[in-house]
């Protein structure tokens, strides 16, 4: 407890000396005064935009021996209130409070940034990893040949097509409801605390393998369906490597759609450095796999599916081991589950996804259809673009899980500067991805083949891997605020909006235009997705009103 002693006194609406105290049912913000010389006192800080309290007690006059007392949360907001002739608080145009009880954190964008970034860097990190292990794949297939890159190449878009289609809005859901679960709980959660069981983590599980197992049997045995669906004839010599490769990835997608899911409830915990440990392990392994089997096996393209999948349960048993540490996992229990709003939630974000996946689906294909060498080029060009674009995902998901702890508590000040901080860091991400890009992505090209004719194409696609990073930042960034205040029905209605009018550009403009109109498609795709959140924070009557509204500053007593 610590206690306050003001150097003046402060008067309330109520002159009598006996205090009054009742418990406030919602937290509330007061607004802070500019500082009156007439009013000399040691109270607030002058940091932020206001303070939280759970408690209001009115006061009476106080006289220099009295003291107000507060309950700190923190050590640095103990050390705010020690702070000399800061801001006077006040609560009521009827007269002046004195308020007691459990402080919220002061709200100061320098430390909200400083945990973001927190959150940020090790999520951006475990999002750079399986890109780069794809990348990795990617090139020591490329060295084999024009044909077997080509291949792989479809055989990998379809598969993150299928394993990730569902696993997304498990993830964007998990991380969510976890961070509301942990909020909402009565004592809070800690990582030194003890393990609890929490229904919305048993439930992604659940779920997780269920989904995992159809998306296996589904790859498995629709592989030459899928093929042709990629516009892959029969008689193409890129269909039977491709429909090989693809069955042998298929045996990696329970593990993929579980590890990805628990790295949505690592997320909820605000958790983003264990995801990153056991990626970085598993990936290591893999990359340790791939010239073996590659080349001292002789398996080729196969060697290089099979080293894949191997790490890809490595990673999942280390998450599964990790979590296990970290809550209670019980067998399932149908009473404690919470298929219902994962499944509601889960729904809209599913045609969301679909919306997504499909619309890039449909620029592999039209890129296919141009021919191995176009294919191949395009291939290496969105390998690289997603790469770069998946780093601006980490931080989104970072923002999202500190907006829906924020959101449970309905502390939409913290909303507004958490939604300040991730866009600002988000455009900043954008740029300096622009600029690295712009330098060095003719060398990276080459990193993947070695023929003349796939690097004179791919390196004429700079202007779209390079260029449209700061808007495919903006895009992920405000996915992230969207799914933090589980606004997730405009998430999915504004996502298949945009993914209808980018394919019916995708549809008709690479038949004319050639490879640059599929890429200008996907520019097209991005930027609609940009306008589109930026509507919706515009919005007076959506889920983002308090970003408008200036009384949520004030509080009549």
């Amino acid at each position: 407890m610590g206690v306050i002693k003001p150097t003046s006194w402060i008067s309330s609406g109520i002159t009598t000396k006996q205090f009054d105290s009742k418990k406030v049912k919602k937290p509330f913000f007061v607004k802070k005064l500019p500082w009156n010389a007439n009013y000399y006192q040691q109270h607030g800080s002058s940091l932020g935009n206001g303070l939280r309290f759970e408690r209001v007690r009115n006061s009476g006059a106080l006289s220099d021996g009295q003291a107000l007392e507060y309950e700190l949360s923190s050590s640095d907001l103990e050390d705010e209130f020690v702070s000399t002739k800061e801001r006077f608080i006040s609560a009521s145009n009827e007269g002046y409070v004195a308020l007691s009880g459990n402080s919220g954190e002061v709200l100061s964008a320098h430390s909200v940034q400083n945990e973001l970034i927190m959150l940020s860097l090790p999520a951006i990190a475990g999002q750079a990893i399986e890109p780069l292990a794809q990348l990795m794949e990617t090139a020591y297939i490329g060295r084999m040949g024009v044909l077997e890159l080509a291949s792989a190449g479809i055989s990998i878009s379809i598969f993150n097509i299928i394993s990730k289609v569902f696993n997304i809005p498990l993830l964007s859901v998990a991380t969510s409801f976890v961070a509301e679960d942990i909020s909402k709980s009565a004592d809070g959660y800690s990582a030194t605390a003890e393990r609890k069981h929490l229904p919305s983590v048993t439930t992604a599980l659940v779920l997780s393998a269920g989904i995992g197992l159809l998306e296996a049997a589904a790859m498995y045995l629709g592989s030459g369906l899928f093929a042709s669906m990629m516009g892959i004839p029969i008689t193409s010599p890129m269909r039977i490597p491709a429909e090989n490769f693809l069955k042998l990835r298929a045996l990696g997608a329970p593990a993929v759609v579980l590890y990805l899911a628990i790295q949505g409830i690592f997320r909820g915990f605000r958790d983003t450095r264990t995801p990153v440990l056991c990626l970085g392990l598993g990936n290591l392994a893999a990359a340790f796999f791939f010239p073996i089997f590659m080349y001292i096996c002789r398996l080729g393209i196969t060697g290089a599916g099979i080293s894949t999948v191997a790490s890809q349960y490595i990673v999942a048993i280390l998450m599964l081991w990790h979590l296990n540490k970290k809550t209670v996992l019980l067998l399932p229990s149908m009473k404690n589950m919470h298929f219902g709003g994962y499944l509601k939630s889960g729904g809209f974000l599913l045609g969301r996804t679909l919306a997504a996946v499909l619309t890039v689906t449909l620029s592999t294909s039209m890129a296919a259809r141009l021919g191995a060498i176009p294919m191949a080029a395009h291939q290496i060009c969105l390998q690289v673009w997603l790469s770069a674009s998946l780093l601006a995902d980490a931080q989104a998901s970072s923002g999202q899980a500190l907006i829906a702890s924020a959101f449970a508590k309905q502390d939409f000040n913290r909303i507004k500067v958490i939604t300040e901080v991730a866009l600002k860091t988000g455009l900043f991400t954008g740029v300096l991805l622009a600029i690295v890009l712009g330098l060095s992505f003719p060398s990276i090209a080459s990193l993947f083949t070695n023929d003349a004719q796939v690097l004179d194409i791919a390196r004429s696609g700079l202007l779209f891997v390079s260029a449209s990073q700061p808007i495919n930042a903006l895009a992920y960034i405000f996915d992230g605020l969207h799914y933090g205040v589980s606004d997730f029905p405009y998430a999915a209605s504004s996502m298949m909006a945009v993914g209808a009018m980018a394919s019916a550009f995708l549809l008709y403009a690479p038949p004319i235009i050639g490879l640059p109109a599929v890429w200008s498609g996907l520019t097209i795709f991005m930027g609609l997705r940009t306008i589109a959140g930026f509507f919706r924070l515009s919005a007076k009557d959506g889920p983002w009103w308090f970003l408008h509204d200036r009384r949520k500053d004030e509080i009549a007593i």
